[in-house]
């Protein structure tokens, strides 16, 4: 083990980071930037986690709102981050990162169905896990599957890959003068009615004490500064 301040971590990539500046689908060269991230942590003996979102492909509750029936709408939200896995591991296995695809929708041809003790065997063997189909629930985010499949496997933090450089009290997208939070408690996110996570997620997280860092996935290095402990982000805790 290098100087990694975490033995085992769950990343969390929301399905927009990938489809870079094209905003839908899969951009190569963001795709390989974030693989080149996650083989950079592995190869430090991170146990590595990873929940992607499928928003660049297909949102639900977007589905939904359009008049979707939401149940089916989530499915199909589901099966976009079914794409995204396998493009993620195509790549990770390209470079030469030992990796593993489980669903939470059964696709044998495609996945390994997700069994916690395979995921976590596959961990202490040191392959990149990568979770798929959420929950394999409707109505549940992927930000939720992912605090529930690190509960599961014992990481000891989440790290929430985002576009912005941690949390900030606006979108410093629209407004430049949006102020950045450097730490937070998940009372704090939930008080102030920070769109960090669904609150589903937050009180997950909250309740279980589940450290939770918000940066941006897409600068170059980040993910491996936010190990050894470099003041990336925003850290979110019960207490400070």
């Amino acid at each position: 083990m290098s100087d990694a301040k975490y033995r085992r971590v769950l990343l969390k990539v929301s399905g927009e980071v990938l489809a870079g500046d094209q905003g839908y689908g899969i951009d190569p060269k963001m795709l390989d930037t974030i693989a080149e991230e996650i083989k950079e942590i592995a190869s430090m003996g991170v146990e590595t986690a990873v929940v992607i979102g499928g928003g660049n492909i297909f949102r639900g509750i977007a589905g939904s709102a359009a008049g979707m029936e939401r149940t089916s709408a989530d499915y199909m939200g589901m099966l976009a981050t079914v794409l995204n896995a396998l493009a993620l591991q195509n790549i990770l296995e390209k470079k030469g990162v030992f990796t593993r695809v489980q669903s939470a929708i059964e696709m044998k041809e495609l996945a390994e169905g997700y069994i916690r003790r395979k995921a976590i065997r596959h961990l202490e063997k040191k392959r990149v896990v990568i979770f798929a189909a959420g929950t394999g629930n409707p109505y549940f985010s992927t930000d939720t599957a992912a605090v529930l499949r690190a509960m599961e496997i014992g990481a000891e933090v989440i790290l929430k890959g985002t576009k912005v450089d941690g949390v900030f009290d606006r979108d410093p997208m629209k407004d430049p003068a949006a102020r950045k939070f450097s730490e937070l408690t998940f009372f704090e996110v939930i008080e102030k009615g920070l769109k960090i996570m669904d609150s589903t997620a937050v009180t997950l997280c909250m309740d279980n004490n589940l450290p939770l860092i918000v940066f941006n996935v897409k600068e170059k290095e980040n993910i491996r500064k936010v190990l050894t402990g470099e003041r990336v982000g925003t850290i979110i805790r019960k207490s400070r």
